[in-house]
């Protein structure tokens, strides 16, 4: 982790003139910085530089200035789960050639592995097809799920530890869901773990217009290890508990008469529904493969944020995950990626309840430092949307855009200047998937005229290309001045002057209309 500083913005971080300080020793300015409310370090500033230093948004991560097309693309993409649901549903057990696993060295890890966990993995034909199968065909999506694990897995081993379930089930959320919390079934099992609406609520995950718990990484994981401990009480056997999950108990009882009464799972499988019967062989092949990961040669890429470099606040007043985009200078997937049981991209605050933010670690300190700012400004735009319209629909600027491939809500949004929030109102969508041709209703901003009120109070003018643009004043940050344009964000400022950092010198001149 590695710190940056020169100055920080007064109004953000709480920091007054009071706390610069002439220093009469060495004829230079003493700056406190207050990082989290403590004072963190001191720097002595030549007088005659305060006016000409660079204003900094506040930082205490080197993270990523720009976060990778692909990997927002991939939050919004389905087709991970997609290939995941159909390899199960569709499992072939013919033998495949495979020369780099020599079945000799396949049953020496096997065995390994079947010494160190409660799930039978002993080797057999048709679990040897399984794994070299997907070493072959799947290894680019093994590979992002390994990536995606690093977040995870955290998680997931701590629930399952408290209900002292084996640490391997973690696998079973690939097979599942692909780790994808906004995964949905044809038949409406959703989240990391795939739960019904029924069963999610039969073991205490809240569903509402506004949350699904289902999509809750620490709550659902939490109700899987409730469920597989049932399971595991009634049939004695992971193997089996983990088929049941799947189909249900009854169908597993059913599989076992109907085999003569066997209980092993591999004795059974040809009388199980054909999706269960693809289903441990997938769930042990995935844990052979990511147990012996480095022997096969991937090389993951860990996602933007690791489980402990995130943190929650609780929510005191509903607020909107946009919103807090603004607040944080965070791009709303990431926020959606950190929290994906809202609905709706909004937090609500219901009595009884207890609905958290969650953030990375170097936010969270703004974000509590300034929650009475932040707080107000929240309430301030849903008091506007409580309107039956928004004031934008009573002209004739609509437009009408047709879905491309690697769209998602967020980029569209950025586009023309709306929030996420907006789309999905405007065009009555539940959830943030979207198909290539599907069109879109949306209601572009128009800075230049909702601006021209406060030219009065707002150092603008308008350039040759007909642009309205800002120049940048002592204690300015992106936050403040996208504040002082109605409709304009921080990344639209971002955007339209190609900045990709939260830095700013006094003097800058900004393109703050499009």
């Amino acid at each position: 982790m590695k710190l940056k500083f020169t100055i920080l913005m007064l109004s953000i971080l709480n920091l007054s003139w009071s706390q610069v300080a002439k220093d009469s020793t060495s004829n230079k300015v003493v700056v406190d910085t207050i990082i989290d409310g403590q004072k963190m370090v001191k720097a002595n500033i030549k007088p005659e530089q305060v006016d000409s230093l660079i204003i900094r948004s506040f930082e205490d991560m080197e993270l990523a200035a720009k976060i990778d097309e692909k990997w927002l693309t991939e939050l919004y993409s389905g087709s991970l789960y997609d290939t995941i649901y159909k390899s199960v549903t569709e499992l072939k057990y013919t033998p495949v050639d495979y020369s780099e696993l020599p079945t000799d060295t396949l049953k020496a890890r096997l065995k390994r592995l079947n010494a160190r966990t409660p799930f039978n993995v002993e080797y057999n034909p048709s679990l040897e097809s399984v794994i070299k199968n997907y070493l072959k065909n799947r290894r680019s999506s093994m590979e992002r799920l390994m990536g995606l694990s690093h977040y995870y897995f955290p998680m997931f081993e701590r629930e399952l530890d408290n209900y002292n379930i084996p640490l391997e089930i973690k696998y079973l959320a690939i097979v599942e869901s692909a780790l994808k919390p906004r995964a949905r079934s044809r038949v409406g099992a959703t989240g990391l773990w795939q739960f019904m609406f029924a069963t999610g609520k039969q073991f205490g995950l809240d569903v509402s217009s506004y949350v699904d718990e289902r999509r809750d990484p620490i709550k659902s994981t939490e109700a899987a290890a409730k469920y597989l401990a049932s399971l595991y009480r009634i049939f004695g056997d992971w193997d089996l508990a983990l088929a049941a999950y799947n189909s249900g108990p009854g169908n597993v009882n059913k599989a076992i008469r109907r085999s003569g009464g066997y209980k092993n799972y591999w004795n059974i499988r040809a009388n199980l529904p054909r999706e269960t019967a693809g289903y441990v062989p997938a769930f042990l092949a995935t844990m052979y493969i990511f147990e012996f990961a480095e022997e096969h040669g991937f090389k993951p890429e860990r996602p933007k944020y690791q489980y402990v470099e995130t943190d929650t606040v609780r929510v005191k007043q509903m607020i909107t995950l946009d919103q807090v985009a603004e607040v944080t200078d965070l791009k709303i997937e990431e926020l959606q990626y950190l929290n994906p049981s809202y609905k709706l991209d909004i937090i609500p605050v219901v009595e009884g309840e207890n609905y958290t933010l969650r953030l990375p670690r170097y936010a969270i300190g703004r974000f509590v430092n300034n929650e009475k700012e932040i707080y107000a400004f929240a309430k301030a735009e849903l008091d506007k949307r409580e309107k039956p319209l928004p004031q934008l629909i009573e002209n004739d600027s609509k437009i009408r855009y047709s879905v491309r491939s690697g769209d998602y809500l967020g980029k569209i949004a950025r586009k023309y200047g709306v929030r996420v929030s907006n789309i999905k109102r405007w065009n009555g969508l539940r959830s943030n998937n979207l198909k290539i041709g599907q069109r879109l209703t949306i209601y572009p901003r128009n800075p230049v005229a909702s601006a021209s009120a406060s030219n009065k109070t707002t150092k603008t003018v308008v350039n040759t290309e007909g642009k309205k643009t800002y120049t940048v004043s002592k204690g300015d940050s992106l936050w403040s001045i996208a504040q002082k344009f109605s409709g304009v964000s921080v990344q639209n400022i971002k955007d339209w002057n190609d900045i990709s950092s939260n830095k700013l010198k006094i003097g800058m001149k900004l393109i703050v209309s499009k």
